[in-house]
């Protein structure tokens, strides 16, 4: 209704991360979130995540291949964004855990934890 097409509906149980946006700052899957209880937030989707340029997340998910159908793309890159921002020297390891509320059906997730990687590289200065 509002004309926003990034931010998909995949299970409607907040089981895939799909749906995921940046509320105040943090990743929340916004199928279980209630409008009322987002009423004075920030809210961000992937269309506001960049400016005039991608966000460094977006243009490591391009570089890396870090997709494949895309369905799952918007949510992942919410979730990075948000892991940087708690933790901008992640692990693969810690990377992955930070990945585990989404699932993606198609990449078996190696480029996605590369993305997040050379996201990570990027925004501190490495690339």
């Amino acid at each position: 209704q509002i004309g926003k097409v990034g931010t998909v509906v995949g299970c409607d149980t907040s089981s895939c991360g799909a749906c995921t946006i940046l509320l105040d700052g943090r990743s929340a899957k916004s199928c279980s979130v209630l409008a009322v209880q987002a009423d004075g937030s920030s809210v961000t989707t992937i269309e506001g995540l960049a400016g005039d340029e991608w966000h460094p997340v977006q243009a490591a998910f391009k570089e890396c291949h870090g997709l494949q159908c895309g369905y799952c793309t918007p949510g992942m890159v919410m979730s990075a964004v948000d892991l940087l921002s708690e933790n901008p020297n992640p692990t693969e390891a810690e990377i992955r855990e930070g990945l585990e509320g989404n699932l993606c059906r198609c990449t078996g997730y190696h480029n996605i934890v590369k993305s997040v990687a050379l996201a990570a590289e990027t925004m501190k200065g490495g690339k």
